[in-house]
């Protein structure tokens, strides 16, 4: 049985610190999605509980490389499978998005394509001064998803986030502060602590009235972004399968495997 990926520690306080540490770079497969949406299905249940930070375990500087790339190149998985796996990472994000809990994401290092995801879905998000984050799907031969797209681009502007999505350009913290991708740019030895300072005067509001006004705003939206997971795999799936699909993840894959065995990272994430 495989490690958990996810860790929860409950503060006195009110808020639970969600830790995700998946050696070596957090790449989310569907074992790793899965937990996640326990995690939040368990805090979201836990009437105690009123706010959320995730974050990093990583010995790197790393938040979440994204999407374990197994996932998604079709010769090492299956229709079936990744139907399941993409209606999962998508029903969590939704969940997340639109969660009563108060969220932030505390960003550490680099943070692309699904740890983007994760990040955007939050209420706040604070980085540190190293890093990246974006949604880079285009530069590894894939789309970006729908709703991650709009999602972004209703957080920063439609302008802005169509030069990031067509591009697949990483923003830098500072970058993405000015856009409004992110909230906050702390050092690195500030980032838990800033996280914390946040969240501690989030958790002081009515949260009766917090998840009432976010049910409000993004419930409909949540709704429509689960229900489109549904049938998103269909075209995705026949994608995935096409030639040039399939020769650029194997290029990115034997990429990422001559890194791997240089000691730079995992052959089987997005970064």
């Amino acid at each position: 049985m495989a490690q958990d990926a996810v860790q929860v520690d409950i503060r006195p306080e009110g808020y639970a610190i969600l830790t995700l540490q998946k050696e070596p770079v957090n790449s989310l497969d569907l074992s790793t999605w899965d937990q996640l949406e326990r995690a939040l299905d368990s805090l979201e249940a836990n009437t105690s509980v009123s706010g959320v930070i995730i974050a990093s375990g990583l010995k790197r500087d790393i938040f979440s490389a994204g999407n374990d790339l197994m996932e998604l190149y079709a010769p090492k998985t299956s229709q079936e499978r990744y139907t399941q796996f993409w209606i999962v990472s998508n029903r969590f994000l939704a969940k997340l998005h639109r969660s009563r809990l108060a969220t932030i994401a505390a960003v550490r290092g680099a943070c692309p394509a699904g740890g983007c995801a994760i990040a955007l879905c939050c209420d706040h998000r604070v980085m540190t001064t190293q890093g990246t984050i974006g949604l880079n799907e285009v530069q590894l031969g894939i789309p970006v998803p729908k709703f991650w797209g709009i999602l972004m681009a209703n957080l920063i502007g439609r302008k802005a986030a169509d030069k990031l999505l067509l591009t697949g350009k990483l923003a830098s913290p500072q970058e993405a502060k000015s856009l409004g991708l992110v909230d906050e740019v702390v050092p690195k030895e500030q980032l838990l602590p800033a996280a914390e300072k946040v969240m501690q005067q989030l958790v002081r509001l009515p949260s009766h009235a917090v998840g009432a006004t976010k049910q409000s705003l993004r419930a409909e939206f949540s709704a429509q972004w689960e229900e489109f997971a549904k049938v998103e795999p269909r075209g995705a799936w026949k994608f995935l399968n096409e030639p040039a699909t399939l020769q650029t993840l194997a290029g990115v894959l034997e990429r990422l495997s001559s890194s791997s065995k240089k000691g730079a990272g995992a052959a089987t994430s997005k970064l």
